[in-house]
């Protein structure tokens, strides 16, 4: 299968054709760089895909990721090759486009067996989560729950009724009178605490049976939800094992062998970017630009939005990149070609000469004190390129490096990078499990009145409004930071920062939102940008505690505090 090259007006192959995004990765045999570029090229061609994909209405009801790679032919000639992630209108093979990674159809009865034990589970779940007992305990709860507050605050009427009478008894009657009264008054609370305790025997009594029911059929889930997750985990592990990749060099391996560590992720080898650089591999064509995008329905989290490029997706697709492109210095010769090969060539200079402070090295690991205004990894967009890593890989020659996670480009403080892939997967892991200990210093803007305390809210990325971030109780995702005050001084607050999750912007967020701290951190241009005016964001990752990766013992990292 080769598609010829899109019927394209001549101003685009005049336009400026320097690269838009880097696919990359580190050749597994020679440790070099290796980097397939995005062109305005490749973009025009998929925005030709994107008209086709428009004309039917089939491919908008469905949101995807499609791809197309530029190519050349032994001969010379360019062509394109397309690609959808995963399956089309039920199909993972059809006509026109890339095939799927060989390999699947070694294993289709087994596929077969789990696709319907996966789809009785299912249906069990279903059926126990709309299970009738459930409506049944939820109204029976929210009426028992009125009667009881209906009866409760009667009983308070009543109970100051009764001390109203309490003191008005003494001057108006004798002794024995006020003796009878009282009797009469203690009489009508005890009458009135037997009329509780009946209500929430009756209460129980019709509860019980029914949160037994419903507490049953949750144990349940979670049973069918973990066979689910063995079923899928076995079915992912037979597919990685039966997919094969090759490359550039002609090599061929399963994608076990590919990625050894850790676990890999379901669907990984169904993405565009795989298909297409295998099948350009196995067909003898020449790989010159590629570009992914989305199409269809926004992604359900909202990350996702049609007629947008992306880059390789982390969890999937960049793991198979050095790969994948190993092999690529049989290119040099190809026209429109934009792919590097070794570090002398593999990354452009950095735009300013920012010193990079090491604040831990060893044969595992690498921490760095990350200088606010720069990027931990290359963004989207020629302009984003300079980062931490990128400098790390050009001035140092550490080109087999793997961010463990991220600041904000305006935080500064200790980085974290792994050398290798299973350093990478066990400290990935710690973070994952929150058992990562992270400090951070901010200065707000005000004086915070108490002293400790936790912030508790769920934030939402509005897909319409990047890179900002909000409260949103109905689709915001938790977020949890415990926070200290250290000192007040000239309207300013000193803080620790203690984050318990990891969302994008959660203490910048967490410190300005009115439902969090209501005061923004010092020079907060994006949160606050008329009231906390400075040269630099003032938030700092102090400290960083974990076990390492190879021996377990205890590491504590730490960054000299900047301001």
């Amino acid at each position: 299968m080769f598609l010829n090259l899109p019927d394209l007006s001549p101003h685009v192959f005049s336009q400026d054709d320097s690269p838009t995004y880097w696919y990359e990765g580190v050749c597994p045999e020679t440790g070099h760089l290796l980097r397939l570029p995005r062109t305005a090229l490749a973009e025009a061609i998929a925005q030709h895909l994107m008209d086709e994909l428009a004309q039917d209405e089939q491919f908008s009801q469905e949101g995807k990721m499609y791809g197309i790679l530029l190519v050349a032919t032994p001969a010379g000639e360019l062509g394109v090759l397309k690609a959808f992630s995963g399956l089309l209108a039920g199909k993972e093979q059809v006509e026109g486009w890339v095939p799927p990674i060989p390999g699947r159809d070694r294993i289709a009865l087994e596929e077969n067996l789990t696709l319907t034990a996966l789809n009785t589970i299912r249906d069990e779940i279903l059926t126990l989560q709309q299970l009738p007992e459930r409506k049944e305990l939820a109204e029976q709860s929210q009426k028992f729950e009125q009667q009881l507050q209906q009866l409760l605050q009667n009983h308070r009427q009543s109970k100051e009724q009764r001390r109203l009478q309490r003191e008005s008894l003494a001057s108006h009657n004798s002794e024995d009178t006020v003796a009878i009264i009282l009797q009469e008054l203690e009489e009508q609370s005890r009458r009135e605490g037997i009329e509780r305790r009946n209500l929430k025997r009756q209460r129980d009594a019709v509860l019980h049976p029914l949160r037994r029911i419903v507490a049953a059929a949750d144990q349940r889930i979670l049973e069918l939800k973990q066979q689910r997750k063995t079923l899928s985990r076995q079915l992912q592990w037979q597919m990685h094992k039966s997919y094969c990749l090759t490359n550039f060099a002609g090599t061929s391996l399963p994608l076990q062998q590919v990625i050894p560590a850790g676990i890999m992720p379901t669907g990984t080898g169904d993405c565009c970017a795989p298909k297409l650089l295998h099948y350009a591999a196995t067909h003898q064509l020449k790989p010159l630009a590629m570009a992914e995008f989305w199409w269809g329905s926004p992604s359900p989290n909202g990350t996702r939005l049609p007629g947008v490029f992306y880059g390789a997706c982390q969890e999937r697709c960049q793991p198979l990149m050095g790969f994948l492109l190993s092999g690529l210095s049989d290119l040099h010769g190809a026209s429109l070609s934009a792919i590097s090969f070794s570090k002398a060539n593999s990354a452009s200079a950095p735009a300013a000469p920012i010193e990079l402070s090491i604040l831990y090295e060893d044969a595992f690991l690498l921490a760095v004190n990350k200088p606010a205004g720069l990027l931990s990894v290359p963004g989207r967009g020629s302009d984003r390129q300079d980062s931490i890593l990128a400098r790390l890989q050009w001035e140092l020659g550490w080109l087999s490096l793997f961010p463990v996670h991220r600041l904000d480009q305006d935080t500064s403080g200790v980085l974290l990078l792994a050398k290798n892939r299973d350093a990478y997967c066990h400290l990935s892991r710690q973070f994952q499990q929150q058992q990562v200990n992270k400090v951070y210093e901010a200065i707000l803007v005000g004086t915070l009145a108490v002293a400790a305390g936790m912030i508790d809210l769920p934030l939402w990325g509005d897909p319409s409004d990047r890179p900002y971030q909000k409260v949103d109780w109905q689709r915001g995702r938790p977020s949890q930071t415990k926070f200290q005050v250290l000192n007040r001084k000239d309207n300013l607050t000193r803080v620790a920062f203690y984050p318990l999750t990891g969302r994008t912007h959660q203490l910048r967020v967490h410190a300005a939102a009115p439902q969090g701290l209501g005061m923004p951190i010092l020079g907060d241009r994006l949160y606050a940008p008329t009231t906390s005016p400075a040269q630099r964001l003032h938030l700092h990752a102090k400290a960083l505690a974990f076990l390492h990766p190879q021996s377990g013992q205890p590491m504590l990292l730490e960054a000299p505090l900047p301001f």
